[in-house]
């Protein structure tokens, strides 16, 4: 987004209205927050965090549609805005798009690690990817169950109206046709049940469980090496290497 340089008295006024919206937000006076972020806003267009701002009280208000267009708006202005692409990442899980949100996150994530880290944001967004991607591979998997049980609805309605036609056709139905769909029916039945097992996932993936209980995570936490873990777990863990180190002293 190429936008022309705002004089410097117009970029004061707008930073006021931002110091204003700040100032609202903090006494969860949403609305007039975003209020004075849109004037900020169009005082002065080309600043990141007048977009992001307002996008987080839109979020506040579960406002998921305008989440997305104030940060798909600020990521035109600042490709690298971690809170931009964070916020984004939440709208689209909302609308269960989930691959999108995900990757959203994950590129939020990367680059709350680089070489500015963001502090505790980064935890923040790591449980958020944590929980987006158990809620991906889940949507996955009960889109298949769904996808296999419409296709063997079909198979049957087809099998039915073969036989029928069949029946009609023929001047007598015999017992043996009669017979003769009841076991295709049975096939049929055996054949899915096979492919539903095969395709039900016997487990989690490992990326969504802590390496110490091998359980699914509930509430993530990582480590300064980049490790993740359960949060209750790992404090469980330091406390034990505490009472260690005061035995050894």
């Amino acid at each position: 987004m190429e936008l022309r340089p705002v004089p410097a008295s117009v970029a004061k006024q707008a930073e006021l209205r931002k110091l204003e919206g700040n100032a609202a937000f903090k006494k969860e006076r949403i609305g007039a927050a975003i209020d004075a972020y849109t004037e900020a806003i169009t005082l002065c267009p080309n600043i990141v965090v007048y977009w992001t701002n307002r996008a987080l009280c839109y979020q506040k208000r579960k406002e998921w549609t305008k989440v997305e267009e104030d940060c798909k708006k600020a990521l035109e202005l600042d490709k690298d805005s971690v809170k931009a692409h964070y916020m984004l990442g939440l709208a689209l899980l909302e609308r269960q798009e989930y691959a999108g949100g995900v990757k959203e996150l994950e590129k939020a994530f990367d680059l709350g690690r680089g070489t500015n880290p963001v502090g505790c944001m980064v935890e923040e967004i790591w449980q958020s990817l944590a929980k987006a991607k158990y809620m991906e591979w889940e949507h996955s998997s009960s889109k298949r169950s769904w996808r296999l049980q419409n296709l063997k609805e079909t198979c049957e309605k087809a099998l039915a109206e073969y036989h029928f036609l069949g029946d009609s056709l023929a001047e007598d139905a015999s017992e043996d046709a009669a017979n003769d769909h009841s076991a295709q029916l049975e096939l049929l039945k055996e054949v899915f049940s096979k492919a539903a097992l095969l395709d039900t996932p016997t487990q989690v993936p490992d990326y969504l469980c802590c390496k110490i209980t091998l359980d699914i995570f509930r509430d993530p936490v990582i480590t300064p090496s980049g490790v993740t873990y359960e949060r209750a777990v790992l404090l469980e863990h330091l406390k034990q290497g505490l009472q260690q180190d005061k035995f050894l002293r």
